[in-house]
């Protein structure tokens, strides 16, 4: 017989948990239903300890990493039943029952057990500094000073949300092009390393009367047929060493003001930058978060290298007594109109409801940035396609055409 632990609510109402011996899942709700209780859960328990951690680890591997859906799911929630009237630790332990990302469900059962010890929730948060972010725990930790747990949660789930969204629709405009430029360069291989060569023994010895840009490419494909180890060995060493560039300080910084360079994407990138870092702002402020942390964590979830330290400039300023609108006026990374707008919420004393009436006004204008930018990639990038085939067409058959003519 299999051991089962179970979960099941008496004629009281009272929730109960424990282990009952069955031959199947069947069998063991058929005997806790013959003592008058009502079965809410019966799960087999593993035959060893070993053999259970084993495939807990194995699940969470599979899992992978929880996401920013899985911590908007588990804010909602816990919203929602603490607006209800359950207590944390119940929150947290019944979310957790609810969670199928086994390495989720373990980092809020560890929430629920610092919680049990006394922590603070922010405490407990900021043990998973990746997972939950600063803006997360400063909010988190605001709310519990002023008392407005629920609410804060619903602005902190209504933030991730538009996050997510946010982040779905940059990457939705980028995977068009991505695709293009595939297909393109896939072609362009293709016709190089298996077309041209087939011509190789028409042209030989005609190299006199061939075009030039038919001798270029017939030179370039014998090259990469006869060295194609160096060119696949050059592509990924390049693609590698720009990942890696990317990823110290001084090539982040020179990508990232690319981003604001570039013609075609640089009006969707300064809206998402804008946008990000003063939505971001707005909530803190709105929260409570003192000025200097906000100005700190607006730096960090800006996404943008030339922006963080525009807020880090800020963030000096504000902590000599200075005003947030005197350093941003002196940069161009943020529109007049904008700095015009946070100096007059400074002095009125709203700034928190300006903020988020100008982040919202981004949220939409970096909507319209990326339909525009998407149908302004799209033929841009057919045109390059069919200029490079164009190309490679043109240098075949032009050739043979001369030829013709000469033999005529």
């Amino acid at each position: 017989m299999a051991s089962y632990r179970y979960q099941v609510r008496s004629a009281s109402g009272e929730i109960q948990v424990g282990v009952v011996s069955a031959d199947s899942v069947a069998s063991a709700a058929a005997v806790l239903r013959n003592q008058g209780l009502r079965v809410l859960s019966v799960n087999p328990i593993a035959a060893t300890a070993a053999q259970s951690g084993l495939m807990e680890k194995l699940a969470e591997l599979n899992a992978g990493r929880p996401k920013q859906r899985h911590v908007l799911d588990f804010t909602t929630q816990l919203a929602v039943m603490v607006r209800a009237g359950i207590n944390l630790r119940a929150a947290l332990e019944g979310i957790a029952e609810q969670t199928e990302h086994p390495r989720f469900r373990k980092i809020i059962m560890g929430l629920k057990t610092d919680v049990e010890a006394g922590k603070q929730f922010s405490e407990a948060l900021a043990r998973h500094p990746k997972l939950f972010g600063p803006l997360y725990i400063n909010m988190v930790r605001a709310s519990e000073m002023s008392g407005s747990f629920a609410k804060m949660l619903d602005r902190i789930a209504g933030y991730i949300g538009q996050e997510i969204e946010t982040r779905k629709m940059v990457v939705g405009a980028s995977i068009y092009p991505g695709v293009i430029g595939t297909m393109a360069v896939a072609v362009t291989i293709f016709l190089l390393t298996f077309v041209l060569p087939k011509f190789a023994m028409v042209f030989k010895g005609k190299e006199d009367v061939l075009p030039w840009a038919t001798k270029f490419l017939m030179s370039l494909s014998d090259f990469m047929v006869q060295n194609w180890y160096f060119v696949v060995g050059g592509l990924v060493a390049i693609v590698g060493g720009l990942f890696a560039l990317n990823k110290t300080e001084v090539g982040g910084f020179f990508f990232d003001r690319m981003r604001l360079a570039i013609p075609v994407v640089k009006s969707m990138f300064r809206a998402l930058y804008i946008s990000r870092s003063l939505q971001t702002m707005g909530q803190l402020i709105n929260a409570g978060v003192p000025m200097l942390d906000t100005l700190a964590i607006t730096g960090d979830v800006s996404g943008n290298r030339l922006y963080k330290g525009m807020w880090r400039t800020v963030y000096t300023s504000v902590k000599q007594g200075r005003k947030i609108a005197a350093p941003l006026a002196k940069t161009s990374l943020l529109p007049q109109a904008v700095v015009q707008m946070i100096s007059a919420g400074e002095e009125s004393g709203k700034l928190g409801e300006v903020l988020d009436e100008i982040s919202s006004y981004y949220a939409r204008l970096l909507k319209e940035r990326i339909k525009a930018v998407t149908s302004m990639i799209e033929p841009i990038m057919i045109i390059l396609m069919g200029s490079v085939v164009g190309f490679i067409a043109m240098a075949i058959i032009l050739p043979i055409f001369k030829m013709s003519a000469i033999v005529k």
